[in-house]
């Protein structure tokens, strides 16, 4: 008999910084009449914080997991730094529209009751923040926000109260007091909600207001031991041989979108953020059927199987070695120039990867993938006697579903190739209008570029069609540098090096055919 992982939850959010709450408290039942004995919990000194109960939305770590005599206490971390979904939902959670939280469980041991039953023994796999608790006493009971102490409103966070208190009364020259600070702070607001001149008015470090961009930028040209401490705080992971220096989150925006230029399945593969190793995905292989039954015929047994895929981020990088006398002057723009040139090579390699990768040390490209449908082409070396059938074949051989929403992959010569291709009649069957901006299509599909793919050629992959979200890419790490001015210090150079982690792999092959040339 298969173990079954109960959820005591509804749907769920979270928050940025540090969360303290109750995940179960003991002695009282929950809304469908279960309750759980103290003792009856075992855990792992360590548990994923999830959304929603959702395997795919891992937003953060519960470190602490305590068991009083009342109730089971956690305290956790939100992975704000690398999951794209924990900052997202920030807001949310500092306008209390979450606050409750939910376990998920394996039961070992439960004794029946009037209504629902004692839980004696459980194995807990997992506790998420949710909007509805099972348990209506399972809740956030503290918010540590960025700055410790108040969300973006300036309202207490640490510790705040779950209970209504009654309104304090307030006297008429308290009132006053509070009336004239408002009147105060809606000034400070006009004045610093006014817009900077982009002329000379003002110098460029108060225009741009980033204090994280002036650090890196310090940093990238004199070091570490030239930041002040407040700067190192906002750079350093840990420190230098722990994790590098990161990139300030406008820096890593610029890059992340200069590699969208150059890996042109980002734009539609399915893209993860994950903070663990790797990530496992459930795929269902055979689900249920149905037959037709008399009025007393039993129905048959009908069993879903399913299979796993694992996506593992890998790690990619480069190094970039820059003059010391550019660095040392004040005048020449760092940022554009690492941004573009590290990006320019994270950017080849990662589409590289996400077309042809084996998946050994690198993402599992398109044309390493297993259990795509193929169609081959009738002359060697060519695309056939007649290439606009094959095409023609090829589109609808997939179902409409993803015929709809599919799009063609080959590289520059080949779309060259199809353009000079002629019917019988002696016309192009190629006319989509080559003017700036008009898309390029076949069939009325989308023609996406990617160099990375192979020419028409003897047992080669030239064309591929098919909806690329079943292609799903997985982000670990984001961008990271390090300064090495050592190295090349007799050249008068300075070394940075860069790095981040990505995954790969194609997830539903049934979305997907290729187009392959006969030997």
């Amino acid at each position: 008999m298969k173990q079954r992982l109960e959820f005591k939850a509804a749907f769920t959010i979270d928050d940025l910084g540090t969360i303290t709450g109750i995940a179960w408290p003991f002695g009282s039942p929950d809304r469908v009449g279960d309750m759980i004995e103290k003792g009856a919990i075992t855990s792992p000194s360590t548990l994923p914080m999830l959304f929603a109960h959702d395997q795919s939305q891992v937003i953060g770590v519960w470190d602490q997991i305590t068991e009083t005599n009342d109730d089971l206490t956690v305290k956790g971390r939100l992975l704000i730094d690398d999951v794209e979904r924990a900052r997202e939902v920030r807001a949310m959670i500092r306008e209390k529209a979450v606050t409750g939280l939910s376990i998920g469980f394996v039961p070992k041991a439960t004794k029946p009751r009037k209504r629902g039953r004692t839980i004696t023994a459980l194995d807990l796999h997992e506790i998420s923040v949710v909007a509805v608790p099972c348990h209506p006493d399972a809740q956030i009971t503290s918010i540590k926000a960025a700055d410790d102490t108040a969300d973006h409103k300036g309202n207490p966070m640490e510790n705040e109260e779950t209970e209504v208190k009654a309104e304090p009364v307030i006297t008429a020259e308290e009132l006053a007091e509070i009336k004239s600070l408002k009147s105060d702070v809606a000034t400070l607001k006009a004045k610093l909600n006014r817009p900077f001149a982009t002329n000379a008015n003002h110098p460029d470090a108060t225009n741009d207001n980033s204090f994280e961009r002036k650090s890196f930028v310090e940093f990238a040209r004199r070091g570490v031991e030239h930041l002040e401490q407040k700067a190192a705080a906002t750079l350093v992971v840990s420190n230098d041989t722990q994790g590098g220096y990161l990139a300030p989150e406008a820096f890593s925006s610029e890059i992340l979108k200069t590699i969208t230029e150059f890996s042109p399945i980002r734009n539609y593969a399915r893209i993860m953020q994950i903070s663990a190793a790797e990530i496992k995905i459930p795929r269902l292989v055979s689900g249920t059927s149905g037959v037709w039954l008399d009025e007393t015929e039993e129905a048959p047994q009908s069993d879903m199987t399913y299979e796993q895929i694992t996506l593992t981020p890998y790690r990619v990088g480069t190094f970039v070695d820059v003059s010391t006398q550019l660095l040392q002057d004040n005048a020449y723009n760092l940022e554009s120039e690492l941004a573009s040139d590290l990006a320019e090579k994270f950017g080849k390699l990662e589409a590289t990867a996400f077309v042809s990768g084996n998946g050994d040390g690198k993402p599992k490209g398109l044309l390493a993938a297993t259990g795509i449908t193929e169609m081959k082409t009738g002359n060697a070396g060519t695309l056939g006697t007649d290439p606009a059938a094959t095409l023609i074949a090829m589109f609808h051989s997939v179902p409409s579903i993803v015929a709809h929403n599919g799009v063609w992959m080959m590289n520059r010569k080949t779309l060259g190739a199809l353009r000079s291709l002629k019917n019988a009649a002696g016309d192009f069957i190629m006319l989509d209008p080559i003017t700036a901006g008009a898309p390029t299509t076949l069939l009325g599909r989308p023609i996406v570029e990617m160099v990375d793919m192979p020419d028409v050629a003897a047992n080669a992959v030239p064309i591929m069609f098919g909806n690329l979200s079943g292609y799903r890419i997985v982000d670990r790490i984001g961008f990271s540098l390090q300064r090495n001015p050592y190295t090349l210090d007799t050249k008068g150079q300075v070394r940075f090096t860069a790095h981040r982690r990505v995954g790969g792999a194609v997830t539903n092959p049934d979305h997907f055919i290729k187009l392959k040339v006969a030997a």
